[in-house]
């Protein structure tokens, strides 16, 4: 079983961690967006995590509500109860989680400390290369 630990592992350098303070502008968030093509930030003061901001908040947030994101602050319109997942979680989880949630990305926290974030494409991948693994396993195990 694949945990989120060895996701995070498996990446090459440090976690990047995009984000933004909950005082900055909504455009300013979507142009770190833009410049990282990424589909959403965290939003964090003082290392601690305040909420998150997708592009699904700006959509049903902004644009329907008519708001400017020149000067609308995103804690305006960030999702602030945040739910997380712990390195000790298991892919399966997380992916049941996002699932059930209907969310797309999810912070990895422990002892209140960010260590990164995981997307369901990174989860879909995970379960990809585990299946592939099991079936070079099964067709290594039948012709042997």
């Amino acid at each position: 079983m694949t945990t989120i630990g060895s996701l995070l592992d498996a990446r090459s350098g440090e976690a990047i961690i995009h984000q933004i303070k909950p005082n900055q502008t909504v455009r300013e968030a979507l142009e770190l967006m833009k410049e990282k093509d990424i589909g959403c930030v965290l939003v964090m003061e003082n290392n601690h995590l305040m909420g998150i901001l997708s592009e699904r908040d700006y959509a049903r947030k902004m644009i329907l509500t008519g708001k400017a994101s020149h000067n609308t602050p995103v804690a305006e319109i960030m999702t602030a109860d945040v739910i997380c997942t712990s390195r000790q979680n298991s892919v399966d989880e997380c992916m049941d989680l996002m699932s059930k949630c209907d969310f797309r990305h999810l912070p990895v926290v422990e002892n209140e400390h960010v260590l990164g974030m995981v997307s369901i494409r990174d989860l879909v991948a995970s379960v990809i290369r585990e299946q592939k693994d099991t079936i070079e396993h099964l067709q290594h195990y039948i012709t042997s």
